[in-house]
Parts: C-alpha cells; structure tokens; sequence
C-alpha cells in the first residue's frame, strides 16, 4: 500500500512539502519490509508514529528538563526528600540518563554511560542496551551504530519503528484488529496522550485510501 507526500500532509499539518515527500518516500520503502500491505496495518503504525515522534520531528529522547520539580514527578523513586537532589541533575541530559537508566534493560551503571547511550531513539523510541542490541541482531549491526544511525538517520529512524512495532512488540497480527487501545498498551504501557493519539487514528482512516 503505497501513500503519497498529499496524504501525509493531510494527517500531520505540521509536515513541510519536502519533508513529507522524504517521509512518505521511506514509508512506501521500509514498511513493505516488515508486511505492511494494507489499510489496517498502516492505520495503526502510522498513527502511533505520528504521536510518538512528533509528526516525524523527533528521532531522540528529550532528556533536557529545567525543573527539579518535573525531575520528582517522573522519577519519584529516584529524585527528592532522603533520594537524589534533582538540582544536580536539570539542564544535564547526559548525568540525568545516566543515572535514571542505570543498571536496568542490560544498561550499566551511571559511570558506564549506557543510560545516555542507549536513551529512547527513533520514530518509535527504542530504549536501553537490551533493546538495541535485539535491533542491531536483526539488522546485522553492531549497537554501536544501529544507536547511531537510529537517532540520526530518517530511514533507520523509521525502520527501527517498524522493528519496534511488528517485530519487537508482536503486533504485525494484532494491528488488523482495529483494537487501537490494546495496540497502544503494547507500545506504551498505558495510553499517555490518548486523545492525541486517537486524533491521528482518526486521521489515517479517513484519508488513507
């Protein structure tokens, strides 16, 4: 099923002519790869990509907060009274992963530099060493650069979301269900940004053709 640089404007508003060619380029190229062949199939990936990268204008993991407040809302096992000082680490993307995803998802400790090496990249953001070295096997690559190029390349941005999608999480024959919710609980762990997401949804079903 092909989609076309008009079409994918019409879901994402926020998408330029140029990019939206380059982008519906690599969509009509990688997801055919992973057995994208139909309406129901695109639907749901695209709509979940869209959300989760920003209408394709993220490819890494904002780890830059400015408040010691936000740090202790999303890391409240880790960050305030009687546990890390947050101050120490707004403004410090690097300290911040580092330590956050230490030794957890085959990361090491903060020291190592894994947290930050291996913080949420691509499309679909894959996180940690565990899940990189699962994509770099797949793509015959070492982790290294399958990090690499998936935070800095559109392609391998999308095509470690395809992985992340249809291989990884299983869904390749849940996603022709049309049970968006449990699709969305496979990617997420909850339904962060439902409404959002549920607005692409909408979006794909009624223009992709």
């Amino acid at each position: 099923m092909l989609i076309t640089a008009e079409i994918l404007r019409k879901i994402c508003h926020s998408l330029f002519a140029a990019r939206a060619e380059k982008i519906a380029e690599l969509i009509n190229t990688v997801c055919p790869r992973y057995g994208v062949d139909s309406k129901d199939k695109l639907e749901e990936f695209l709509a979940t990509v869209c959300h989760e990268s920003g209408e394709f204008s993220i490819k890494n993991e904002n780890m830059n907060y400015t408040t010691p407040q936000r740090l202790i809302d999303i890391w409240p096992s880790r960050f305030g009274k009687g546990k890390l000082d947050p101050a120490g680490y707004i403004r410090n993307p690097e300290k911040l992963a580092n330590e956050v995803y230490a030794n957890r998802m085959s990361n090491g400790g903060p020291s190592s530099g894994d947290g930050f090496r291996y913080r949420g990249a691509g499309f679909i953001q894959i996180t940690g060493k565990e899940s990189y070295q699962r994509y770099a096997k797949y793509k015959n690559l070492t982790v290294e650069d399958a990090a690499l190029k998936v935070r800095t390349e559109d392609e391998y941005a999308l095509d470690s979301a395809c992985w992340e999608f249809f291989i990884d999480k299983g869904l390749m024959d849940e996603s022709i269900d049309d049970d968006f919710r449990r699709i969305t609980y496979r990617i997420n762990g909850g339904v962060i940004g439902w409404n959002d997401r549920v607005l692409y949804y909408e979006r794909c079903k009624l223009f992709l053709v």
